[in-house]
């Protein structure tokens, strides 16, 4: 095994146990499955079942639903035996946080049960306490004690486990030893899991999730090579990015998590976790794991020593560049506008990506999603450009330029080699092709040696492969090969028939690159089947500052942390978020945690700069970071108190005043 994966070239799935979960097989290549969980109150029977019924039409093949107390716990049978009657054979799940009593009733009556070992049998309560080895050794029989008669219930059921570590919510015992990491959250399920084996105990599934791509992305390699070393097998996955939030940028950051551990032929089940009605989590769920089949493997090359190449398991690795003007070294990563399909392009244009003209001032107005570059074919622009606007033409419509300061070529590998051919000064793009089958070859060294010592040259890498992020990543790593600095912009293109596909495409495609350290920009191309039709410039340019942003490689607006909802969420989760947004939507860089109950409180908003937490019914506490400031504030005032909050905190600009008077 390759690192944390069967390979970084082509696409393998890791292989694992099989589980079991009721009828259902995971791991052991059976297809990557998919889940949901109920938002309903799990008390109420009727309503949980309908909601249950209405996601397994969309295709989810587990169900699961919070069960906080034994109450819920036992109600869980009345939930199933409804199903059940009405002809629904899917396994349904348990959450379990706090309550071991109420897992080990569950236990008996469900398929899965899935408890959290941040707060199954240990306390969170922000506390940082000095443990020696004896103390802490004490501490995990104290956890053998009390999560061994689950394990036994398990295993005289038949009933499978699933292991799911969140970020957020490390106990205090582990904070204290190993600190908010990876590693921490991987020992916390190691903990769990070597006192499964010891009970010859194996059904079991793990999960490793953060609202932060980078960190889960970390957390799951980590803990494939602790099981791989350790116990000599690895278990099967169910992947997750935790708190994604709702609408686009809910879909792009799950995207982004999940699908770049997908890439990598890791995870074996998946829920996507958005503030909406579980229902609709299924068909994103569905357009993610359509991209994986038993063989998407292509002509790409092996590579004779990865560990050279990427010297570190996490997804800290930083491809190491020079500067181009506002490419590469320290600069964030450069968005290019494709309005290569247009015959003409407008001044009002430009309002889709992020500039607009204010005909009072005669000035240009430049949002926070401004994009850095307009690839425009040859389609030449005629009129005055907002200042930080530049242009990249096809060379036999650039040479023709007279504004060479802000115009600039693209070329192939032939046309950039052909010394005859006029350069530019300042940029120039070069086109690589990554290993596509019916690509024309060139003289691989000439070319290399021509770029590595070109000040100016901008690579732009893409591919026709299906496994694209494998061909691209190969493609990087030969430049770390022959030690290329030169900056390097992903080029992705999708001629899928949805933009809800397409934004999965985009999001996996470029993110799972961007997450390891690949790439200084990116460019979004769609080819639709009518070659008449335009496509959405504005939603474009959103989805790819969208990506950027769930990467944490560039920050362009307000980064909402909120929990999909469940049977214990204490407020309407989509109203109160839709209201937060509305009045916090200008806030850059600000992130802000939206969760409906004390188990995704405090812990699950590891990530945030302030937190909005349903503490009773009617009742909200608001938090700076991990702090409570204000406890059982009313909900009718909490969305004001939030804001006064965020002001105390110079964390609050006024909104920006619009006009009409634009283009």
């Amino acid at each position: 095994m390759e690192l944390y994966a069967e390979s970084l070239t082509e696409y393998k799935r890791l292989p694992t146990l099989e589980v079991k979960v009721g009828d259902l097989l995971l791991g052991n290549f059976h297809p990557i499955r998919i889940q949901t969980m109920t938002t309903t109150d799990t008390m109420n029977t009727l309503a949980t079942v309908e909601q249950s019924i209405r996601c397994i039409n969309a295709g989810a093949e587990l169900v699961r639903i919070t069960a906080p107390s034994k109450k819920e716990a036992e109600n869980l049978q009345n939930i199933k035996n409804e199903l059940r009657k009405r002809g629904y054979a899917t396994p349904l799940v348990a959450d379990i946080h706090f309550t071991p009593n109420a897992a080990e009733i569950a236990a008996r009556i469900v398929e899965k049960v899935r408890v959290n070992p941040g707060n199954y049998v240990d306390k969170k309560k922000f506390e940082l306490i000095e443990y020696s080895n004896a103390d802490y050794e004490e501490e995990i029989e104290r956890i053998r004690n009390r999560f061994t008669p689950l394990v036994k219930i398990c295993k005289e059921y038949g009933t499978a486990m699933r292991i799911g570590t969140n970020h957020g919510s490390l106990s205090d015992r582990i904070m204290s030893r190993y600190g908010d990491t990876a590693i921490g959250m991987v020992e916390s399920a190691m903990e769990f899991l070597r006192i499964a084996e010891s009970e010859n105990y194996y059904n079991i599934v793990l999960s490793m999730k953060s609202s932060n791509p980078i960190v889960m992305v970390e957390a799951y390699r980590l803990l494939i090579r602790k099981m791989y070393s350790e116990l000599g097998h690895n278990y099967p996955l169910h992947l997750g990015v935790t708190e994604a939030g709702d609408g686009e940028d809910g879909r792009i950051k799950s995207a982004i998590g999940i699908g770049a551990l997908l890439e990598d032929g890791i995870g074996d089940t998946i829920r996507v976790s958005l503030t909406e009605d579980p229902e609709f989590e299924i068909p994103v769920c569905k357009n993610i794991v359509k991209r994986y089949s038993p063989n998407i493997n292509s002509n790409v090359p092996a590579i004779k020593d990865v560990s050279k190449l990427i010297p570190v398991l996490t997804s800290t690795h930083v491809r190491n560049t020079f500067t181009v003007q506002n490419i590469g070294g320290k600069n964030v990563p450069v968005v290019i506008a494709d309005f290569s399909k247009k015959n003409e392009i407008n001044p009002s244009d430009l309002q889709e990506i992020g500039y607009k003209y204010n005909t009072i001032t005669d000035k240009w107005n430049i949002g926070d999603m401004a994009a850095d570059f307009i690839f425009c074919g040859n389609t030449v622009i005629d009129f005055a450009l907002p200042g930080t606007l530049k242009l990249i033409y096809y060379f036999d419509a650039w040479k023709n330029m007279e504004d060479k300061e802000k115009c600039f070529p693209i070329f192939d590998e032939q046309q950039f080699l052909d010394e005859k051919i006029e350069k530019s000064l300042s940029i120039n793009f070069v086109m690589l092709d990554c290993y596509s089958k019916d690509h024309i070859h060139f003289d691989k060294e000439e070319l290399y040696n021509k770029i590595k010592n070109d000040s100016t040259a901008v690579i732009c890498v893409s591919t026709t492969n299906k496994n694209a992020v494998q061909s691209i990543r190969r493609m990087f790593l030969e430049l770390n090969e022959y030690e290329i600095k030169n900056p390097a912009i992903i080029i992705c293109d999708s001629n899928k028939e949805t933009m809800d596909e397409t934004l999965i495409h985009y999001a996996i495609e470029t993110g799972a690159l961007l997450i390891d350290g690949f790439g200084n920009g990116i460019c979004l191309g769609y080819h639709f089947g009518d070659k008449n039709k335009i496509p959405d410039y504005k939603l474009l340019n959103s989805i790819a500052f969208g990506i950027l942003q769930a990467s944490r490689t560039r920050i362009s607006k307000t980064e909402y942390i909120s929990c999909p909802s469940c049977g214990r969420t204490l407020f309407d989760l989509q109203e109160t978020t839709a209201k937060i947004r509305a009045v916090t939507n200008h806030l850059k860089g600000v992130k802000i945690a939206i969760m409906g109950c004390i188990v995704n409180g405090p812990g699950e908003m590891a990530d945030a700069d302030f937190g909005y937490v349903g503490s009773g019914p009617g009742k909200i506490t608001l938090y700076r970071g991990k702090e409570v400031v204000k406890r059982n504030v009313p909900a009718e005032i909490a969305v004001e108190e939030l804001v006064g909050l965020l002001k105390e905190n110079s964390a609050w600009v006024e909104p920006a005043v619009t006009t009409s008077d634009i283009f």
